[in-house]
């Protein structure tokens, strides 16, 4: 399969659009709000944690360049509305960057986390699927927490 880094960076934008506008509909208010205690994450966390995966992946990973990510300490992160408008801003720009990079064939093969992709693929595409894989996963959680912080 052949990467199309446009299409491809249009899906991590609508996801991440998405992902705003649950925030935008949650308000400072509640965006910092585990539903469920400690053990559930935020809105902001999971963001967070999107903007992180897609540098990982598509930087770290498929690219090598450095990465200094704590994965952990995304979930535990809070934020501003307005903040995590400025994060995705920039993780997007920086997805799309990568993608076209991708595209152009700049990937640096052999990263160990390759070889978890499933199917036995170690591509550029199998990275991009997996990217957007997890960030419609973590929407659907985004979706879920909005729905739990907002009825009853």
């Amino acid at each position: 399969m052949e990467l199309d880094a446009p299409t491809a960076a249009a899906y991590v934008g609508h996801a991440f659009g998405q992902m705003l506008a649950a925030a935008d509909r949650l308000g400072d208010e509640l965006v910092n709000v585990r539903p469920f205690g400690p053990t559930t994450n935020s809105v902001a966390a999971l963001v967070v944690h999107c903007c992180g995966l897609s540098e990982w992946w598509l930087g770290h990973v498929a690219l090598g360049e450095p990465s200094d990510r704590d994965r952990l300490a995304e979930f535990e992160q809070e934020a501003t509305v307005a903040e995590l408008h400025d994060l995705v801003d920039e993780a997007l720009a920086r997805a799309g960057d990568h993608l076209a990079r991708l595209e152009v064939g700049d990937a640096m093969p052999g990263h160990p986390a390759r070889a978890s992709l499933p199917g036995d693929s170690e591509t550029d595409a199998a990275v991009v699927l997996h990217v957007l894989e997890e960030l419609y996963q973590h929407l659907g959680h985004v979706q879920l927490t909005v729905d739990a912080l907002t009825r009853g």
